[in-house]
């Protein structure tokens, strides 16, 4: 039998693994460090192509800058971007100053008294609206100058009304704004003597056909000839019973089915007695051209006096400051109406409609014209 006999010391054996290990970590340690060197010069590579790539995209915006600065009218350019990207918030907050000659139509008394406006200031700035204007009333008889017509000028505040809206097709799409035709060569609106106000759709007109894309649509509309155009009559003016008979039209005052005009301030009602006759009735609660009215502000009467109009007849001066709604200017709301207490009037910039209520100032009091002087001719006069 085989004997083996361990020459070696213990302490020997053991520097040998310790040699071993020595050997294992420095290999280790190199393939660690072979590893980051590898690490470090694929970070160093990527991050010297992202620089190239950097510097590369800078040169190309340096040039494109630099071409675009050469054009000449670049101020002009990006000024031009510049408020077409706020189109939206320069269309909400823009007012519409010629909507006062409206207003004036519907202030003015339409009976035998007048009232004639000598100077008039028109005020946008604030969050609500104001006119104010010096006028005289004028009485043209006894007892002449009549603080009646004053009174019951204060009390008409009261009673002012508007509206706007859309005009809708059948399909109760919005009609836009210049498809519509609502007054003719005068200024005036357009009105039918038996069934009231209306207005002229440019059915074919780029874009005005809201409908021209809705699947199932019907375009089967009554057209007419207006001028060299072919249009559509939309009835501003419900046609209530006929509207009713067809179905277009409930007892609620609930319109479908037909081009009609969608007010945002008018509703409409009928009630149907026993006989089976329908009446329908307007209700306009809500916009009120005056919202402080007669009693609350919405109208100041200052600096009331005698005076004598250019052809030398009584008058009584007078100025005022009216306070208005501010939805009545606003650019955005459209087809917007005075309604006065005997009627509508319409909103546009003709002066034909209200020439007659200007004239010149009237003249002071003179010395010794005890009938302008004395307050006595004066109807309930303060």
């Amino acid at each position: 039998m085989a004997r083996e006999i361990n020459l070696v010391p213990d302490i020997k054996g053991e520097m040998i693994r310790a040699l071993k290990l020595r050997n294992l970590i420095f290999f280790i340690c190199i393939v660690v460090a072979g590893a980051s060197v590898a690490v470090i010069l694929i970070f160093a590579m990527i991050a010297g192509g992202q620089q190239a790539a950097v510097n590369g995209k800078k040169d190309t915006l340096n040039a494109l800058s630099s071409k675009i600065k050469s054009y000449s009218d670049l101020d002009n350019f990006l000024t031009i971007k510049d408020q077409l990207g706020n189109l939206s918030t320069i269309a909400s907050n823009k007012k519409l100053l010629s909507r006062t000659f409206g207003i004036l139509s519907a202030l003015m008394p339409k009976n035998s008294d007048t009232i004639t406006i000598s100077e008039l200031n028109v005020d946008l700035s604030g969050d609500a609206p104001t006119i104010s204007f010096d006028a005289q009333a004028n009485a043209g008889e006894a007892p002449f100058i009549d603080y009646a017509v004053l009174e019951s000028f204060k009390k008409s505040m009261d009673y002012l009304r508007y509206d706007y809206g859309d005009y809708v097709d059948r399909n109760g799409n919005a009609i836009p704004a210049y498809c519509i035709i609502e007054t003719g060569a005068d200024g005036a609106m357009l009105y039918d003597q038996s069934k009231g106000y209306y207005a002229y759709w440019l059915f074919n007109g780029d874009g005005c056909n809201p409908s021209a894309n809705t699947e199932g649509a019907d375009n089967n509309y009554l057209f007419e000839g207006y001028g060299d155009e072919q249009v559509v009559r939309i009835w501003r003016t419900p046609q209530f019973n006929d509207w009713l008979a067809t179905n277009n039209m409930t007892k609620e005052g609930v319109i479908s089915n037909v081009a009609h005009f969608d007010s945002k301030c008018t509703t409409y009602a009928s009630v149907t007695d026993a006989s089976g006759t329908t009446s329908w009735s307007s209700i306009n609660s809500s916009c009120l051209l005056v919202p402080g009215g007669s009693e609350n502000g919405g109208i100041n009467i200052s600096d009331s006096s005698n005076g004598r109009d250019s052809n030398e007849q009584l008058v009584l001066r007078f100025s005022a400051t009216i306070v208005l709604a501010p939805e009545f200017y606003n650019f955005s709301n459209h087809h917007v109406l005075a309604i006065g207490p005997t009627g509508r009037y319409n909103v546009t910039d003709s002066y034909v409609q209200i020439q007659n209520m200007f004239g010149e100032r009237a003249a002071d009091c003179a010395e010794g014209d005890t009938a302008c002087l004395n307050n006595t001719t004066n109807k309930g006069g303060n």
